[in-house]
């Protein structure tokens, strides 16, 4: 290797770690499975076959669902704080596709459209990430006053001996 590509290692070695960095800090995978169903459901109902099915009431449904569908698709990216309510619209849209885009695209675009709501709705987000250059941890409390104030905020529940709850209480 030459030391032009040397160089060049590490520049795309951290584009690639900001990259997953960025895609790890959303639902990424379910929003990419919600607008694919979404699409399918479009492309089907334009598509140019002789046999279409047409069950439900059509017109305005038809294209609106599957429309919604890649609209959640893509607010789950761009806001993934929201992604409990996304979630919902999506699952629920992905069942009502039966009835409005020919059997939810043929059943393809209404699975990828319940199966990413249903990612949606289970992911969440990393809180152990490590920390990244310069950023510092908080100062920890240098005497007892503080660390009753810090726990003085946190509520037990019942049957637990501490803040820090153990394996067995975690579920």
């Amino acid at each position: 290797m030459s030391a032009e590509q040397h160089q060049a290692a590490p520049a795309v070695r951290g584009s690639r770690g900001r990259w997953r960095r960025w895609r790890r800090a959303r639902p990424f995978t379910a929003a990419v499975l919600i607008a694919l169903g979404g699409v399918e459901m479009l492309a089907t109902l334009r598509a140019p076959l002789g046999v279409l099915l047409h069950i439900g009431p059509q017109g305005l449904a038809a294209y609106l669902v599957p429309t919604i569908l890649v609209v959640c698709g893509v607010l789950l990216i761009t806001t993934p704080q929201q992604r409990v309510f996304y979630a919902v619209v999506s699952l629920v849209l992905g069942l009502v596709s039966w009835l409005t885009s020919n059997l939810g695209g043929f059943v393809v675009g209404m699975l990828l459209a319940l199966t990413g709501g249903a990612l949606a709705f289970a992911w969440t987000p990393d809180k152990d990430h490590r920390p990244t250059r310069g950023t510092r941890k908080p100062a920890a409390p240098d005497d007892e006053e503080d660390e009753a104030e810090a726990e003085a905020d946190t509520v037990l529940l019942p049957g637990m001996r501490s803040t820090d709850p153990s394996p067995a209480d975690r579920g």
